[in-house]
């Protein structure tokens, strides 16, 4: 239940910016003094070190492209892995609430 969750959350959020073009990333966030490409670039960051603690590797600094537009599949990208890794339930639950509080933030 709890990868459905997390990949239900992820598509809510590629729903919401997907269509964004270059200026909508570049706005501050309703959350702070940042862009919402820096907003959701943390996000992917922290998913990545999600997925890395559940496979027993190393975190990895995930690069931040030169196109925002990116981030939508690089967010893809890290959710899949860490369903891959078979995170437990608890760890898959605490992403999914990540991806919901930053639909909240942008």
């Amino acid at each position: 239940m709890s990868a459905a969750e997390l990949e239900r959350a992820v598509q809510l959020l590629i729903r919401q910016v997907g269509h964004w073009e270059q200026p909508r990333w570049a706005a501050t966030a309703a959350s702070g003094n940042v862009s919402r490409a820096d907003v959701v670039h943390r996000l992917v960051q922290e998913v990545a070190n999600l997925a890395a603690d559940a496979e027993g590797e190393p975190r990895r600094t995930v690069p931040r492209l030169a196109n925002d537009l990116a981030l939508t599949d690089q967010l893809r990208v890290v959710a899949a892995d860490l369903v891959a890794a078979g995170a437990a339930a608890e760890v898959l639950a605490g992403a999914a609430t990540e991806v919901a509080a930053t639909r909240g933030a942008l």
